[in-house]
């Protein structure tokens, strides 16, 4: 018998990237070539660039290089990323689970930047929530906690009433520093003390209740 998790909630702070999207084939693509450009193991690399912003990601794979340089080459990559859409896809789940939001509070937290969101979002058939973090709205990349919690303040709801929905380590990291729950989402979410793990959203359904909360039932 499958059991069935119930997370009661007041609002839900949404990545993209693995979450929503299945954007694996181009990232890979990016970071890969990224790699061998600066004569790094591809591998190691695409160990550490999920759920950062890639200034972030490229600090801690070239320690000595001046940040001023990530950034430059971070706007690069970004709009490379924007132009390269072969592959993208809504992760099995996300359509059903974004249309079971209508009058749910709900945010879209993302490391990408504004371009990079709506170009993914608009490739895999989703439609953009109307609250949106992006990278232009955050001085910190995840694993910080800023996006989610501006996420949750432009909701209008304390933090410890969010869920959070995550696929990588460094965004269940940030959701767990701002205080909140955190569902995974993925095979990768297993190995990083998310609260619930599922592999995509098709186990997930959001009740309204209409009093303000929310009931997640999310099955095993």
């Amino acid at each position: 018998m499958t059991a069935t998790t119930v997370l009661t909630a007041r609002a839900l702070l949404l990545d993209m990237d693995g979450t929503l999207v299945d954007s694996h084939a181009v990232v890979e693509r990016i970071w890969r070539r990224w790699a061998d450009r600066h004569g790094l193991d591809g591998d190691e690399v695409m160990k550490v660039v999920h759920g950062r912003q890639g200034y972030a990601s490229m600090a801690l794979l070239l320690p000595n290089r001046p940040m001023e340089l990530n950034h430059a080459e971070n706007a690069r990559m970004l709009a490379e990323e924007t132009a390269d859409l072969d592959g993208v896809v809504a992760v099995p789940g996300a359509p059903e689970f974004l249309a079971s939001l209508q009058g749910v509070p709900h945010a879209l937290v993302t490391s990408a930047d504004v371009a990079l969101s709506t170009a993914r979002m608009a490739a895999a058939g989703l439609p953009l929530p109307e609250v949106r973090v992006t990278a232009e709205s955050v001085g910190a990349s995840k694993p910080d906690p800023e996006g989610f919690l501006k996420g949750a303040a432009e909701l209008g709801v304390a933090p410890a009433d969010c869920v959070v929905f995550e696929d990588s380590g460094a965004g269940i990291a940030a959701g767990r520093a701002a205080g909140m729950r955190v569902v995974g989402v993925g095979p990768q979410a297993g190995y990083h003390r998310a609260d619930v793990v599922v592999p995509d959203l098709r186990q997930i359904r959001v009740e309204n209740t209409g009093g303000g909360e929310i009931r997640l039932h999310i099955a095993g």
